[in-house]
């Protein structure tokens, strides 16, 4: 027995009896809403296609792009809405959940980034047409898909150290440094089981895909119409990407070719992959300086035989033995409670200022090298300190490293996403009932 809830079978009756009911209570027809596709326990509704539909059209007449045919930019659509659909629903059993306030805080971020107020993108939504609700629903939406391949994706994703300098060693990691590049893609997929006969038909619409672009043929509505990319209907834009984060051989390919040029469709587990290198940023990476900070300190923290007031009192008797001469170190051997420098006279060596909470930080930048601070609180309780030096040191190594680190997460992290995408929509029970739809979707259903 199929464990997935055929849902088709219960929406039948109810469809038909909506209908009967309609036609015996008006005599003119009225268009109802209707159901495109079945994903596993939860439907997608013809008004959710038409919405989304319209969104991607004006997206793409900003963009000043052609339309592609309405058939085949409602399946596009249609696709993506039951990836969605399916994520959607992993992060409902997963219990992820975003609040109103970190709702209103994602919509006011994205109305800033657009250099607009909340009620100018509330008015900017009005004018192209949009539901400033629907908008928050969507921004709901995807947030919860981010934070679901977070969980799925991301924290899969490991980069060792012996990752890390094999990279910073390569040819590549040595590119990392200086350029990137902004790129668009096409993909024309093919299953993880396809046949022999599947992979050429295959090869073969990449082939004659690159041949309409070579001809001249728009990239971006190219990518809207064939791409069975995730990211198809933003035109194949994958944004700003170092060669490193690219697996061989596309890191040589995009190098090698000029600002507009594209790669011949390239054999990968997903299917056949164009690339197209839209821009071209950066250069030699220049040394960053670090602010360090020399610093020892003496910790006294309130506790059930002492209070606030006497710690304070003992801070203060501290600071006035340490001023009339006694050694520092000594002092804070005998009373520092700051398990991790007592033992060393409360020296704290070369720290970063970044890395201490604000009230140390305030009163250690406002320290002369050399003189004893007056007591002061912090949340850890009462301090006197003393900086012993100050200096700037070059701190390019460690910038790299964490830029080796972020290249190898991000490659790791674009080809698990696409693999996890694919599998979740293998693995799901979907039913597409959009007329002219691919029927291959359907036998696909039927075997599961």
């Amino acid at each position: 027995m199929n464990v997935k809830t055929k849902l088709s079978n219960c929406l039948r009756p109810l469809m038909l009896g909506a209908l009967l009911l309609s036609a015996a209570a008006h005599a003119e027809v009225k268009n109802l809403d209707s159901v495109v596709a079945i994903v596993d326990n939860d439907v997608i509704m013809r008004s959710q296609l038409d919405q989304r539909v319209h969104e991607v059209m004006q997206t793409i007449a900003k963009r000043g792009g052609g339309m592609p045919p309405p058939g085949v930019l409602d399946q596009q659509v249609l696709e993506r809405l039951i990836v969605e659909n399916l994520q959607l629903q992993i992060g409902e059993r997963s219990g992820i959940r975003i609040t109103d306030e970190e709702l209103s805080q994602a919509v006011g971020t994205i109305a800033q980034r657009n250099n607009m107020s909340v009620d100018q993108f509330r008015a900017a939504l009005t004018h192209d047409g949009l539901s400033y609700e629907a908008a928050r629903d969507q921004i709901r939406r995807e947030m919860i898909i981010s934070r679901v391949r977070q969980r799925r994706v991301a924290e899969r994703i490991q980069v060792s150290e012996q990752e890390v300098k094999n990279f910073l060693a390569s040819d590549v990691g040595k590119m990392q440094l200086s350029e990137e590049y902004h790129l668009a893609n096409i993909l024309i997929a093919t299953k993880d089981s396809a046949s022999s006969d599947e992979i050429q038909a295959a090869a073969r619409q990449a082939q004659d895909v690159y041949q309409q672009l070579k001809d001249g043929a728009n990239f971006s509505q190219l990518a809207i119409a064939k791409s069975k990319s995730d990211n198809a209907l933003d035109g194949g834009d994958m944004g700003w990407r170092k060669a490193a984060q690219l697996p061989p051989p596309f890191d040589d390919q995009i190098r090698a070719l000029s600002n507009g040029g594209i790669t011949q469709p390239t054999r990968t587990p997903g299917g056949f992959i164009i690339l197209k290198k839209l821009e071209t940023r950066g250069g030699q990476s220049q040394a960053q300086m670090k602010d360090e900070i020399h610093v020892r300190h003496i910790l006294l923290k309130p506790n059930a035989i002492r209070s606030d007031d006497e710690t304070k009192r003992l801070a203060e008797r501290l600071y006035e033995r340490i001023k009339n001469g006694e050694d520092f170190g000594e002092l804070a051997k005998s009373f520092s409670e700051d398990p991790g420098s007592a033992l060393n006279g409360g020296d704290l060596n070369w720290v970063d200022p970044n890395q201490l909470v604000p009230e140390f930080r305030a009163v250690m930048a406002e320290s002369p090298i050399g003189q004893l601070s007056k007591p002061f609180q912090t949340q850890y309780g009462w301090h006197v300190l003393e900086v012993l030096g100050r200096r700037a040191t070059d701190s390019s190594n460690e910038a790299r490293e964490e830029q080796a680190k972020t290249a190898l997460r991000n490659r790791k992290y674009d080809e698990e996403l696409q693999t996890w995408l694919r599998q979740i929509r293998d693995e799901a029970y979907v039913e597409i009932k959009l007329p002219g739809a691919d029927q291959s979707d359907q036998a696909d259903a039927a075997a599961k």
